[in-house]
């Protein structure tokens, strides 16, 4: 039996853990996304987004989540992370532009910080690999 050493380890434990960590905060906004709870469209439109939209990036966090989880297929997990990037991205600087305060701001400050960690311990077999 193969034993991992620690540093592999222990990256797989870091990577375990946030990347649940975000599949969770991921999946629980998408919920509140897709059934229009009525503080998260007052959030969203108060962005200056229309509520439409939410239906949108909800499904598309969910699938972002599936593709993250399931085993294999590391260009899809890239264009998922790629995703989640942007969106979370977008969601920081959204409201920081209209200047939400720091209660409304973390929560969007936490997925993104989530998504960079997951992104970048994941193991190599998650990773694409190019040959020259």
């Amino acid at each position: 039996m193969k034993t991992l050493n620690p540093t592999t380890k222990k990256t797989k434990i870091i990577y375990w853990l946030f990347t649940l960590w975000m599949a969770l905060g991921m999946v629980s906004t998408a919920i509140v996304q897709l059934i229009k709870s009525k503080d998260e469209v007052a959030n969203f439109t108060g962005l200056g987004y229309p509520s439409y939209l939410m239906i949108i990036i909800g499904i598309w966090k969910i699938l972002g989540v599936i593709a993250i989880l399931i085993p294999k297929r590391p260009l899809l997990k890239e264009w998922a992370y790629a995703g989640f990037f942007f969106v979370m991205s977008g969601a920081v600087i959204s409201h920081l532009i209209v200047g939400d305060p720091a209660g409304r701001t973390l929560p969007a400050v936490l997925l993104f910080v989530l998504v960079i960690i997951s992104w970048y311990f994941r193991p190599a077999e998650r990773k694409i690999t190019i040959i020259d």
